[in-house]
């Protein structure tokens, strides 16, 4: 059978890459293309590959308004692309804003579409869930409690697990111990916190310098910064500027498994740190407005997906506009080697590794699919 994806973002392009290499063991004879990048390339073959997500990524709604004419370009021009490859299904991997358009329109000219890693509705945009009843044929979720969520508004989803339990055991035998991963990267024998300060440049603008002053009160720590090797070093080095930081790109989860504890901005990056199982903060700052709008705003009672897998506020989340580090700081000792709620943070990761359910999530949902295909066929 033939393949379609769609991917917009690099969380989209592993998960995606994942769910290929599942489909083909499901599928052999299964033909690929695809809007994503180089993990989805090296899985279907770049030959396969329509456009790369950084040709499409526009974050926030200033980069989206001032890139319109862009993004109507780029829908037609997959539209266009689809409907000349003619496949059997239409998968979207989240991206919701331009991929609720697609599935509008695969929807509109009779193309089956299955929506893999389910938009964010439960906590934002609650009206998408029409659309999605509407234009969906078959959703796909990858957090427990989002099965309670949508049968609430008319739909059925399917639930293997969650395929970050694959990427991370894919790579958990090959993690450095913290002493091999000071030595590579020059670091001394402090312990280790890791800076998760996000992967766009407003994140880290944001949320960098306030991670840089409370390092200022844990001299007998030293804090890694973990960079994404799409925004340039010289970016992290200007909200770096006057503290004793470290900078390590493309090492995220070297860095978690090396680390104590971890600083870790609102976001899937949360779910990670969780399921490596280092203790983490959570911290994210943001407009005063919108931390005064929060609670009218947002549809859960916490941004982490750790707290809203759970059902509790397992982590803290330090939601803020100011760059006060008080807070910030009582929370990280307690979770420091120690602290007082180190080993209950711990046994919560262990929760939640139970709930989230085991390796092998993107092959179940590859069979799945296969599945659903085969029986309409």
């Amino acid at each position: 059978m033939k393949y379609y994806l769609i991917a917009g973002e690099p969380s989209g392009d592993l998960h995606g890459a994942n769910l290929i290499r599942g489909l083909r063991r499901a599928d052999p004879e299964a033909r690929f293309r695809f809007w994503g990048g180089d993990k989805m390339a090296a899985e279907a073959g770049a030959g396969s590959l329509a456009k790369h997500y950084r040709e499409t990524s526009f974050f926030g709604i200033v980069q989206v308004l001032c890139n319109l004419r862009t993004i109507r370009r780029q829908i037609r021009e997959c539209r266009a692309d689809v409907e000349a490859f003619a496949p059997d299904v239409l998968i979207l991997v989240d991206y919701p804003g331009f991929n609720m358009k697609m599935a509008r329109w695969a929807h509109e000219h009779g193309i089956r579409t299955f929506y893999y890693i389910a938009p964010k509705v439960w906590a934002w945009r609650e009206g998408r869930v029409r659309a999605i009843r509407r234009y969906v044929d078959r959703l796909f979720v990858i957090f427990p409690f989002e099965c309670g969520y949508f049968p609430r508004h008319g739909i059925e989803p399917l639930f293997e697990g969650n395929p970050l339990v694959d990427a991370i055991e894919a790579r958990r035998s090959t993690l450095p111990a913290p002493e091999e991963f000071r030595r590579r990267h020059g670091l001394d024998g402090r312990p280790i916190v890791a800076l998760v300060a996000g992967s766009r440049r407003a994140e880290i603008r944001d949320n960098l310098p306030l991670m840089a002053r409370l390092a200022q009160r844990f001299p007998d720590r030293q804090f890694v910064v973990t960079g994404v090797p799409w925004i340039e070093r010289a970016y992290y080095e200007r909200h770096m500027a006057g503290s004793d930081l470290s900078l390590v790109t493309d090492q995220t989860y070297e860095t978690l498994a090396a680390a104590e504890a971890a600083v870790v901005t609102s976001g899937t990056a949360t779910l990670e740190t969780a399921l490596i199982g280092t203790p983490e903060v959570v911290v994210y700052r943001t407009l005063r407005l919108q931390v005064w709008l929060r609670p009218y705003v947002l549809k859960v009672p916490w941004v982490s997906l750790v707290n809203l897998n759970l059902g509790r506020e397992a982590v803290a989340e330090i939601i803020q506009s100011d760059l006060r580090v008080e807070r910030a700081e009582h929370a990280l000792r307690a979770i420091l080697r120690g602290g007082a709620g180190r080993e209950r943070m711990l046994a919560d990761f262990a929760e939640l590794r139970t709930v989230i359910g085991g390796a092998g999530a993107s092959d179940r949902f590859a069979q799945r699919m296969v599945g659903e295909l085969r029986a309409t066929k």
